[in-house]
């Protein structure tokens, strides 16, 4: 999974991406401090597949991982090539989601680019200039499609007409996401690449006293509001507080430390959850003395299809699946007990994937 951290310059955005990969990038009190996109990896967090490595004690451990790309500040006129504009709009093009960073705190010493803190104005200079270069992509994907029907393709007539409508959609100022059509006609839009398609996260970034309380935020509460309407998530975060949890080495120093703020689990983690429920993903286990491992796939896919994410032989040969729930696994204490018990089932082709699905496929080629 590929997240692209976008927001204003000065709205919190490297140091929440410090904190969240450990990664070291510059952050300054200044617009355009991150040109390249800083790239960092971070595994996810998964107690079940701990549980695992500690009762097999394989010779290789591998977690699922997140891939962060935190994407240099976007102003206004980006899509127009301002700032640093559309060198940044092709970095979001290659993420699945995006982390939108929003300013929620007030605070004289840092110079916020617009002048003052107004989240919605913020989420609304964004979101238009990724609705103006999808704007260019959508005129261009009519441009295609009324030449081919001129050549005599007059299958094309149904999808130039859609993306006139999605047009007329963008040029009010709307997003992709929100544009209202069946499914047949949202999966033809989805072949676009469009900007504002991509699913998003609202980072809320508060303040150290707010951050425990959100709710007691004006500017949360704004940012709540908006994305529900558009199917988004918020996600109560304080940056400069990851940033410090980050640098505990010690687990049970961190865990005093966030209690002592009132916060049950990092932002991290959080926003982990966040993005894999945005996305509609979950993980299912293989776990052996030569590795245990965590694979990531979509809800509601089937067995063959998850066996190929491991190798495309496994999926092309696919005969059944072994599977067992990691809490079964975890309450027989091993897979022989597991065994003993017929708790291991023999599912087929049809079988849907659990999140925490522990499992052995048994293939031939």
């Amino acid at each position: 999974m590929k997240l692209g951290i976008v927001g204003l310059p000065n709205v919190g955005k490297s140091t929440l991406f410090n904190a969240i990969t450990n990664a070291g990038a510059e952050a300054a009190n200044y617009p355009f401090c991150t040109i390249d996109p800083n790239v960092g990896m971070v595994t996810v967090p998964d107690k079940r597949l701990e549980w695992l490595r500690d009762q097999f004690q394989p010779k290789k451990f591998t977690p699922a991982v997140i891939e962060f790309v935190d994407i240099a500040g976007l102003v206004k006129g980006a899509s127009k090539g301002e700032g640093l504009g559309n060198k940044f709009l092709s970095n979001i093009r290659s993420t699945d989601a995006i982390v939108h960073v929003v300013r929620c705190f007030d605070d004289p010493n840092i110079t916020h680019v617009e002048g003052s803190t107004n989240p919605l104005r913020d989420i609304e200079i964004i979101n238009l200039e990724l609705v103006m270069a999808d704007i260019e992509m959508v005129e261009r994907r009519i441009e295609r499609g009324l030449k081919a029907m001129k050549g005599g393709d007059k299958k094309m007539a149904h999808e130039v007409e859609l993306f006139k409508e999605l047009l007329e959609h963008l040029n009010e100022g709307k997003l992709a996401r929100t544009f209202p059509c069946d499914k047949d006609d949202a999966a033809l839009i989805a072949t676009s690449d469009l900007l504002t398609l991509k699913k998003t996260i609202y980072a809320a970034n508060l303040d150290e006293e707010t951050v425990a309380a959100p709710h007691c935020s004006e500017h949360y509460a704004a940012v709540c509001k908006l994305a529900e309407e558009e199917g988004s998530q918020v996600l109560p975060i304080c940056a400069k507080l990851e940033a410090d949890i980050a640098e505990l080495d010690d687990p049970e120093e961190k865990s005093l430390f966030m209690a002592d703020l009132g916060l049950e689990e990092s932002g991290l983690d959080k926003l982990i959850q966040c993005s894999y429920s945005l996305l509609g993903l979950i993980s299912f286990l293989t776990a052996g003395s030569d590795e245990c491992r965590a694979w990531t796939i979509k809800k509601g896919t089937k067995a063959p299809q998850a066996a190929g994410k491991i190798h495309t032989d496994f999926e092309r040969g696919f005969i059944r699946a072994e599977v067992i729930s990691f809490e079964d696994m975890q309450a027989c204490g091993s897979m022989a007990n597991a065994r003993t018990k017929g708790l291991v089932r023999s599912e087929g082709k049809e079988y849907v994937m659990k999140d925490g699905d522990i499992v052995n496929f048994l293939f031939n080629v």
